[in-house]
């Protein structure tokens, strides 16, 4: 089933009909990607996705051979030409064929309910090879995916082999210990944006935030988690494996989503 939504991508400088829309550039060759959220037809947080992109790269190697002012126009083109308001877009560098793909794609935001009582999440023993560099990498996802789907979980809390949380399979990890806000250090995840933009709040509202690594099996003497990323932006989680957690009562998590909606807001 193909990853393109609704009626047209950008293939390079052409708008295509997502019905000549190919998988396979996501399977061949390295490929560099950003996913966007779209909010009242504007993306949200782009000049950070453009310098993660710009950063990514950087780490692999690779050139990008499209200015980010091209890229800024072309999701314009594909938000006006699909009349789409609201939704999420991924553009793909692959670099091995020097293609450049924009579409939008499923997006799965969660319900009142989730924020309301949180979510449940697993832990999967798995790393990601340069967890610094957003880089396609369809056998993992799948991989993990599968275990999501199979223990009925929204999201898989990620540990390297050493026993330390890392991040989610899309997403990062905060936890809340004694009102200080912990997270994995940056060396070990992906600079996620809504991380950035989290710790920034989190910063501004006087409260502490570690980069510290916290072993999976202590993961209990926390008093909360949360996981952010572009979909779920701040979702409490209300359970890990078998291990239940209060988190979308607790006030620290509280005010840290209060505050992420007002910093988009302020967009």
């Amino acid at each position: 089933m193909s990853e393109c939504l609704y009626k047209y991508f950008i293939l390079n400088d052409q708008v295509k009909d997502c019905s000549e829309f190919d998988d396979s550039f996501l399977r061949k060759g390295k490929a560099l990607y950003e996913v966007i959220r779209i909010i009242e037809g504007r993306p949200l947080f782009l000049e950070r996705h453009l310098d993660r992109l710009e950063s990514s790269s950087k780490l692999v190697g690779v050139e990008l051979w499209i200015t980010k002012d091209e890229i800024k126009e072309k999701i314009k083109q594909l938000v006006e030409e699909n009349n789409i308001a609201i939704g999420n877009i991924k553009f793909v560098f692959n670099v091995d064929n020097k293609i450049f793909l924009a579409y939008f794609i499923k997006h799965h935001y969660p319900s009142k309910d989730d924020y309301v009582n949180g979510v449940k999440t697993i832990f999967y023993h798995g790393e990601r090879k340069n967890p610094n560099a957003k880089i396609i990498n369809m056998d993992f996802r799948e991989l993990v995916e599968k275990e999501i789907k199979e223990k009925k979980a929204y999201e898989a809390i990620l540990v390297d082999r050493n026993g330390f949380i890392t991040e989610g399979s899309k997403s990062n990890i905060f936890m809340i210990k004694d009102g200080k806000v912990i997270t994995s250090p940056l060396e070990d995840v992906l600079p996620g944006i809504t991380r950035s933009v989290i710790v920034e709040v989190c910063r501004n509202m006087g409260l502490e935030v570690l980069e510290e690594k916290v072993h999976y099996k202590d993961i209990n003497n926390t008093d909360a988690l949360f996981i952010s990323g572009t979909s779920p932006e701040v979702l409490p989680i209300s359970k890990v494996e078998d291990m239940n957690f209060n988190s979308s009562r607790n006030e620290f998590v509280f005010k840290i989503m209060d505050g992420y909606n007002e910093a988009k807001r302020s967009l």
